[in-house]
């Protein structure tokens, strides 16, 4: 409504101009004719360009200051060599038009990179350790980065790409109801972390154009931000390393936490159920490391003493072998 409005007062305004100017040459009906279609080719343009997105064109304007720029520079260099006043004035014209067409394209292609590194500028000391974080979705499923960003492990702005929302979004409306659940509580956990006003969360919302996976979108924002990435995907951690990008991996923080158990230490564990192999039982300690216990299948749901005969450290996390202790 507030947008129509403008329109009627903008037309009118335009009619009021054209019938003034237009009196002033002896015809102000033809005035307000033609201010009045003038008005209607200026809307009729606007509204051809409403696609067009307000960072792209911050962009392309960027890209023409830097080619007015570069053309300004190079033709006072050319100034100086005695080719006379007309031949300056062609070479200006030329220089501007060359350089303001290459440099809005040249921003146009590289929006991306613009639009994403922009908005995070910010003046801070060198020794402050905090940036961006960029979240995937497996991070924000999983729900510990909320604890762990409270109690100060983790310093900086939480980023979350909008293509990963769109990835939650998609899960939310799966019909598989494991996935269904989790994009649901992957969306209701960025919402408390966006109401919490203890964390500073954002949402990216430029997308990485070409490109159509979205751990390779990950990877790419992340080294565009020179952002560390958090998640939980082991794959996606490895290969985002493996590129130069900084990685955060939730499993890693709290395996790294976890208490450390030697061999022949006695602990008191409750078997929960049958282990994968013939009369094996498993239990659990309080950080959750699973426990296998040999010859143990007859004592499940009772609490038990265990002599810890190995540790095994795999990319799950850490798994005890023990047996019991008469």
């Amino acid at each position: 409504m507030t947008l129509l409005f403008i329109r009627i007062l903008f037309l009118v305004l335009s009619a009021v101009v054209g019938e003034y100017i237009g009196s002033l040459l002896q015809k102000p009906v033809l005035g307000a004719g033609v201010g009045l279609a003038s008005g209607v080719i200026l809307m009729t343009l606007e509204q051809s360009l409403s696609r067009v997105s307000v960072r792209g064109l911050s962009s392309m304007v960027f890209g023409l200051l830097l080619g007015v720029f570069m053309a300004k520079l190079i033709s006072d260099i050319i100034s100086l060599l005695p080719l006379g006043e007309f031949i300056n004035s062609i070479t200006k014209v030329i220089l501007t038009l060359v350089f303001s067409y290459l440099g809005a394209v040249m921003a146009l292609r590289g929006k991306d990179e613009f639009n994403v590194i922009i908005p995070y500028i910010r003046f801070r000391r060198e020794d402050v350790k905090e940036g961006v974080i960029l979240l995937d979705s497996s991070a924000i499923i999983d729900g510990r980065i909320i604890d762990i960003f409270k109690i100060n492990f983790l310093m900086g702005r939480l980023v979350v790409p909008r293509f990963v929302l769109f990835e939650l979004q998609n899960l939310a409306d799966s019909a598989d109801d494991t996935k269904r659940q989790r994009g649901r509580r992957g969306l209701e956990l960025l919402r408390m972390m966006q109401g919490d006003l203890k964390m500073d969360v954002r949402i990216q919302e430029e997308d990485m154009s070409g490109v159509d996976e979205v751990d390779t979108k990950l990877i790419r924002l992340a080294k565009l931000m020179d952002a560390r990435l958090c998640t939980t995907d082991f794959n996606l951690g490895r290969i985002a390393t493996l590129q130069g990008v900084e990685v955060l991996n939730i499993h890693d923080l709290v395996s790294a936490v976890k208490s450390v158990v030697f061999t022949g230490e006695k602990l008191d564990v409750k078997l929960i159920k049958e282990g994968k192999e013939p009369n094996q039982a498993v239990g659990y300690m309080e950080d959750g490391t699973m426990i296998v216990v040999t010859d143990a299948k007859s004592f499940l749901g009772q609490n038990v003493k265990v002599a810890v005969t190995s540790v095994l450290q795999t990319q799950a996390g850490r798994m005890i072998f023990g047996k019991l202790d008469r």
